[in-house]
């Protein structure tokens, strides 16, 4: 079955990974590429929040990101399918999203951005993966079915969505809902307040001293990501991860379980794409997963979290 030919009419789409795994990869690459731009621009935040991409009505953003007294922003439009780099002072350049080699996606981005006078230095390999071929030498990754690439994006959407409204529950430190394009997932993290233990690293490509800023607090963190299912994977964990964690009642029963080997609860992004009440489904894993973490680790609840409903009788 053709990667786009279902789905479309489903605020969840489908979208089977083995029918986009090599435009996948290739937008994974390009993504990087953007997200460095970020990162050589944007000053730091904990735990590296300011590398992060949003999802957009159209896309994936970088939001503004300064430069001098300027600003500007880069966003993946999966409707249009371009890249568009837009500037404070008005101007603005257009990279076409098709078939292409990273190094060309790679030489046309830093082109349009140098015809804005903007530079970007950025380191010239990707992070997170393995083998990490440079930017400018990958000819290897060059797929882009523009179908796949919007329904990963409806997919985005979905999931940010609810991500969102799950977040709206937690008043302590909480993360943006954003993707890290490391490891190509949607993110959402809480934080119970408390510092972690050094993380040990061990990303491919990447130092561990990224880890150790990332993990530097203990969390509870969930997300998307398009892998672990049939058609990608919601996700729960938590660092350190607390005694008892494994072992936690998570709902849906039968539907999310625990792999030992990511150290990391599971659900099928099809289970709750075919689920009666996708929503519900999901809010279950994201709430019990999250408790898994909050119960175990001793949180204090009573001072982390409200109902994000409290004031709706007073509003004009």
């Amino acid at each position: 079955m053709n990667a786009h030919s279902s789905g479309t009419g489903s605020a969840w789409p489908r979208l089977r990974v083995e029918d986009w795994t090599e435009t996948r990869d290739t937008l994974h690459m390009w993504t990087q590429i953007i997200g460095k731009i970020r990162l050589a621009h944007a000053p730091m935040v904990n735990h590296w929040w300011q590398v992060t991409l949003y999802v957009s009505p159209r896309g994936l953003t970088t939001s503004a990101i300064p430069y001098g007294t300027r600003a500007f922003d880069i966003e993946f439009d999966f409707i249009d399918h371009d890249l568009v780099i837009r500037s404070s002072d008005g101007t603005g350049r257009r990279v076409s999203l098709e078939p292409k080699p990273v190094a060309r996606f790679h030489q046309e981005t830093m082109r349009a951005l140098a015809e804005l006078d903007i530079e970007a230095p950025i380191r010239p390999r990707p992070n997170e993966v393995e083998p990490a071929i440079p930017f400018a030498e990958d000819f290897q990754h060059c797929s882009y079915d523009a179908g796949a690439a919007q329904l990963f994006w409806r997919q985005l959407l979905q999931a940010d969505r609810v991500l969102g409204r799950f977040r709206s529950h937690f008043i302590g430190k909480v993360s943006p809902v954003h993707y890290f394009w490391g490891a190509m997932d949607l993110a959402c993290t809480r934080f119970s307040g408390r510092p972690a233990p050094a993380h040990p690293g061990g990303a491919p490509n990447c130092g561990d001293w990224v880890m150790v800023e990332g993990y530097s607090r203990e969390l509870s963190s969930c997300g998307f990501w398009p892998g672990g299912g049939e058609e990608g994977a919601f996700y729960a964990y938590a660092y350190p991860e607390p005694e008892g964690f494994a072992d936690h009642p998570v709902r849906p029963a039968g539907q999310a379980r625990y792999s030992q080997d990511l150290r990391q609860y599971l659900l099928p992004y099809e289970a709750v794409r075919t689920a009666g009440d996708p929503d519900r489904m999901l809010m279950e894993f994201l709430q019990t997963t999250y408790e898994a973490a909050a119960d175990n680790a001793r949180w204090d609840r009573g001072m982390l979290e409200d109902d994000p409903g409290r004031w709706d009788d007073g509003r004009p």
